[in-house]
């Protein structure tokens, strides 16, 4: 049963700060009002699209877990959330078992074993345009279907072919588009029509499918019934495999069938930090995402951030340095931990926030320009995401990708599988941002086999032992302070969780050196208080579309609403998704 909770109000703007209290009489504070979050009994799901979130509530209702909910979702989202919902992609899963086990599955992609250093370096040492995003050069081998199989026979307690049977349905009887459906296909129309196959199903004389129109992908179900009956191998090989791989050699690509037959995913221990009492369960290296937010969290925790108040000029000022230096330190020394050495613990080292502390000027911007690797205290990616918890406990955060939206926008033939551009998660070259305005280090070189750095963050927080917060995100290099915002409106400005994914954000990368702001995320006043200390602020980025859960009550501390345990937020940016429980 889904139950409304009473909405509060939040967006609280402060410009207590830099000493100007006395210099500003007190205002009255701004308010927006939220709606309240989705509250039910049982258990809950989270996707970017209503379908896919309605299957993974019904393996709920089936008596399936959490894990079975989030296989059946993966595929689902592979039909109807086309623009990053793949079987040609790859992703992660953090997860924690209701008998308090905590893991992570890398099902990542995989440069083929072809691939070289300089492969998208022209003669003269250049960049080509292009390759690594919209070329069979651009594809890495994909990890989905793999990880959602490992997930399954791991932790999972259902029948693939059960589990498989929604998408199948769904991709062969074909699904009536809602706007924002047709909005999202809109945006890979110029894509579509340079793929003939791509073309056939995503197109209609050329142009885009409308809403309420309806979308058959017979190949796609195809491909999708290979998967029920014979498992990773009805996709990595027989015909799919082998449509990929001809399709690969025609288009000048490297994935070959020996790539296909040696991808396998793989589980590794989750980044773990702690955060005012709450512990951070996320992703390890290949992802930067959990040492990335740890490295933040442990920085913010040495301010007074509920004091300082949501919105306020100190408040923002902080993050914003915090940020910078973080995500220095990601471009610069992260990577697939099979090929590099990842300093994990140095940066999620309580010691080493202090030091980012000391070095942050509170009344001053930094220079991005002036931060480098080796100067103290610095030593020597479209999506999507769903959050998925269940009655026992099983809770699962899932982030997978084909990259950009439509990845390559490349489709085998006969196979109706979009492919990722995930190579240009690596360093084409140093100091040559990629398509996120992501400039990395040698760290994460091009290498046969190698997966590429990753900022997809999916997140467990726990208080005792128990998943109080399951939280992701889309959105490329701005997942991670997207995560952080959320998480710190939870903890610090005790926002419901509706509030926390609906709240303004901004972003700061590093390079190239602005903070991003959304609209209402920074009030006029504090806007002048932060360019007079340096900040450049502009525009923001394309929005990030949130899947949230917290447990227990609407917010931390809160009551909750008569028997309800779970209460979902669906970010409304995108004007797609749903929460929804049972």
């Amino acid at each position: 049963m889904t139950t409304p909770v009473p909405p509060r109000r939040w967006l609280r703007r402060s410009v207590l700060a830099l000493g100007l209290a006395a210099a500003f009489p007190a205002l009255p504070p701004a308010f927006a009002a939220s709606v309240a979050p989705v509250a039910a009994e049982n258990g809950m799901v989270v996707t970017a699209q209503r379908l896919a979130t309605r299957v993974g509530v019904d393996v709920l209702k089936r008596g399936g877990n959490a894990v079975d909910a989030a296989v059946a979702v993966g595929y689902a989202l592979a039909v109807v959330y086309p623009a990053a919902g793949n079987l040609g992609g790859g992703g992660f899963m953090t997860l924690q078992l209701a008998d308090g086990r905590k893991t992570f599955l890398d099902f990542r992609e995989k440069a083929p074993l072809a691939a070289t250093r300089d492969m998208f370096l022209d003669k003269d040492g250049n960049v080509i345009k292009g390759a690594s995003t919209k070329s069979w050069l651009a594809v890495g081998v994909p990890g989905t279907v793999d990880g959602l199989e490992h997930a399954r026979e791991a932790w999972g307690t259902m029948q693939r072919a059960d589990l498989i049977a929604p998408a199948i349905a769904l991709a062969e009887s074909g699904f009536p588009l809602e706007q924002g459906d047709a909005d999202m296909l809109a945006n890979g129309a110029d894509d579509f029509r340079r793929d003939a196959a791509a073309g056939q199903i995503f197109l209609t004389n050329g142009q885009p499918l409308a809403a309420g129109q309806t979308l058959v992908q017979a190949d796609l179900g195809r491909t999708l019934r290979a998967i029920s009956e014979r498992g990773r191998d009805g996709f990595y090989k027989g015909t799919v495999g082998t449509a990929l791989v001809e399709a690969s050699r025609a288009g000048g690509g490297l994935v070959t069938q020996a790539d296909l037959d040696r991808y396998r995913s793989r589980e590794l221990p989750p980044i773990e930090c702690d955060y005012r009492g709450y512990r951070v369960v996320s992703a390890p290296p290949p992802s930067s995402g959990g040492v990335v937010v740890c490295e933040l969290l442990n920085i913010l925790e040495g301010y007074p951030l509920k004091e300082l108040g949501w919105g306020s000029a100190e408040g923002i000022h902080v993050t914003i340095e915090a940020m910078r230096h973080a995500y220095l330190d990601r471009n610069s020394y992260l990577g697939d931990p099979d090929f590099v050495k990842n300093p994990v613990e140095r940066l999620i080292d309580k010691a080493y926030a202090a030091k980012v502390r000391a070095a942050i000027d509170p009344k001053k911007a930094g220079i991005s320009a002036e931060l480098k690797p080796g100067t103290p205290p610095h030593e020597g990616s479209n999506t999507t995401h769903y959050s998925v918890i269940d009655g026992a406990g099983n809770a699962v955060s899932v982030t997978y990708t084909l990259n950009d939206w439509f990845g390559t926008g490349i489709v085998p033939p006969g196979t109706g599988v979009l492919l990722n551009n995930e190579m240009d998660d690596f360093t084409a070259k140093v100091g040559v941002p990629n398509i996120y305005g992501l400039v990395q280090g040698e760290a994460n070189a091009v290498a046969p086999g190698k997966t590429p750095l990753s900022s997809m963050s999916p997140t467990i927080v726990t208080k005792d032992g128990k998943p109080v917060l399951v939280v992701g995100t889309p959105g490329g290099s701005r997942i991670i302070t997207v995560v952080l915002q959320t998480i710190l409106n939870v903890i610090d400005h005790g926002m419901t969780i509706q509030e926390a994914v609906d709240a303004p954000r901004i972003h700061h990368q590093w390079l190239p050196d602005v903070t991003n702001a959304e609209r209402f995320a920074v009030s006029p006043d504090t806007r002048r208080i932060l360019e007079a200390m340096g900040h450049k602020l502009v525009t923001p980025q394309p929005a990030n579309h949130v899947a949230a859960i917290l447990v227990g009550a609407p917010s931390l501390g809160g009551k909750p609403v008569g028997r309800n345990r779970f209460y979902g937020a669906n970010d409304p940016r995108r004007g797609t998704g749903l929460a929804l429980g049972y």
